[in-house]
């Protein structure tokens, strides 16, 4: 996934002989994440005379700017730190918020179901706080755009301010209104909702998006997948998909490693489908091939049941 040139360091290429050596400095204005020995993670935007004042000490910006990252400082009380370029993950968990945002370990497996790439066109029903516009944003760039919409102003200005610290804010147009009213948008390549009713405003995604188009949404209740996913036919969308994802996370010991006695499970369920121009939607909604399946386990077990018959010199069962 790219990095916008805010906080993209460019590398430093040495040649010596045949070899090659590409280092990466930390400059002025880049972000950079210190991670604590007690796991403790900071992200701070590097600025000449300036100090990170922790529970552990203060680090000096100017002891990171020129360096390499991967790195080990240390505090004006000896304590070490880890220095690194910020994940996509770190600054989605780190971005201000006021609402729920989407989990990282949603927000991947959605980029690659909805076809997300650099160029893409992608129109998003519910900003929030902003971390999944983010992902969008660095993955459509530097070609593509991200359109996104939210009812609340005071949650768009934030969302606004988030993508600005990170200097995404040129990818895309944030929009106050009301999704009900439809999007600005056509043929765009995918739109995801992430509304309380999605159901309510599938006419209005099926005018955004382009033929064959990628659909996806996220709702925390079973009652609100069931109506999702009876809706998407009516609408002209198939090839439904429904998904959870449950993140399991392990203690790195090598001595004894076993998994983390806390998890992130349940944060909402994923619906896929795709814009088609079909007479009827609805037939390409039965999963008919795990009822193939079950019809031929059924006759699977006719025939070994027959099979124990005739072994056993006993006569088939009548009709």
């Amino acid at each position: 996934m790219g990095y916008n040139k805010s906080y993209y360091r460019p590398r430093a290429q040495h040649h010596s002989g045949e070899s090659e050596t590409v280092v990466g400095l930390a400059k002025e204005n880049d972000l950079v994440l210190l991670i604590a020995k007690d796991r403790k993670r900071f992200i701070i935007r590097l600025a000449n005379g300036g100090e990170l004042h922790t529970h552990r000490g203060c680090v000096k910006h100017d002891d990171l700017i020129g360096h390499p990252l991967g790195r080990e400082v240390t505090s004006h009380l000896g304590y070490p730190f880890l220095v690194l370029e910020p994940s996509t993950h770190d600054l989605i968990k780190e971005i201000k918020r006021t609402t729920q945002i989407v989990y990282p370990k949603d927000i991947g497996y959605m980029l690659l179901k909805l076809n997300v790439r650099p160029g893409s066109r992608v129109v998003e029903g519910g900003t929030g706080s902003g971390g999944l516009t983010l992902a969008l944003a660095q993955s459509v760039m530097p070609t593509g755009h991200v359109y996104s919409y939210e009812v609340r102003p005071d949650v768009l200005a934030l969302a606004r301010k988030n993508l600005e610290r990170l200097g995404l804010v040129r990818y895309v147009d944030l929009k106050q209104r009301d999704i009900e009213e439809g999007f600005d948008e056509t043929d765009a390549d995918a739109l995801f909702l992430d509304v309380r009713p999605p159901w309510q405003y599938l006419a209005q995604a099926r005018q955004a998006l382009k033929g064959g188009g990628f659909f996806g949404s996220i709702v925390p209740t079973t009652n609100q997948v069931v109506q999702l996913i009876e809706a998407l036919p009516q609408h002209g969308f198939a090839d439904i998909e429904v998904q959870e994802l449950l993140l399991r996370p392990y203690k790195v010991v090598p001595g004894r490693l076993r998994p983390m006695d806390r998890m992130v499970a349940h944060t909402g369920y994923l619906i896929f489908a795709r814009k088609v121009d079909v007479p009827d939607a609805s037939q390409w909604f039965t999963p008919r091939r795990g009822r193939a399946r079950i019809q031929r386990r059924e006759g699977n077990e006719a025939s070994s049941e027959i099979s124990s018959r005739h072994r056993a010199g006993q006569a088939p069962p009548p009709g």
